[in-house]
């Protein structure tokens, strides 16, 4: 059943038609090839699920991995949700994360985790997206992928 899922997933991203973000400000035009809010929110959706996976693993240089990864994930949206916005609801949280990652402290991991998802859920609300409601997963989606540290 998973790699059913991540193979339907896959397979959506690749055949999607590019979408664009309805809240873009006019100036804050992308060249045509560059993704929609919708791939890259998608690709954020999976680094988030690897990032509470890693952390919970205590696999930390994947979570530091994972965590830059978001980073440039956020500053893309925020280039086409305009205004800093993303960066005004998730800054602080990714923040807190980095540190705990650094920290390699698993307690303050679970809170900063729980922070970044209460910043992402305060910006699907302000963009009039309050379906799109992020928690911690549940199930992991990468059979393929130990998240056991290595040696």
């Amino acid at each position: 059943m998973k790699p059913i899922l991540a193979a339907l997933i896959a397979a959506t991203l690749l055949t999607m038609p590019p979408a664009r973000a309805q809240n873009a400000p006019a100036s804050a035009a992308q060249p045509p090839d560059f993704p929609g809010l919708g791939e890259i929110m998608t690709l954020q959706q999976l680094r988030h699920i690897k990032l509470w996976f890693a952390g919970r693993a205590d696999n930390w240089p994947l979570a530091d991995y994972e965590v830059g990864e978001l980073r440039e994930g956020f500053e893309d949206a925020d280039k086409l949700v305009g205004g800093g916005t993303v960066d005004k609801m998730v800054g602080a949280p990714m923040m807190a994360l980095q540190k705990t990652v650094g920290d390699k402290d698993r307690a303050a991991f679970l809170a900063a985790f729980d922070r970044l998802n209460a910043g992402c859920n305060s910006c699907h609300q302000l963009l009039g997206r309050p379906f799109i409601a992020i928690q911690r997963p549940t199930s992991l989606p990468y059979s393929d992928q130990s998240f056991t540290p290595q040696k």
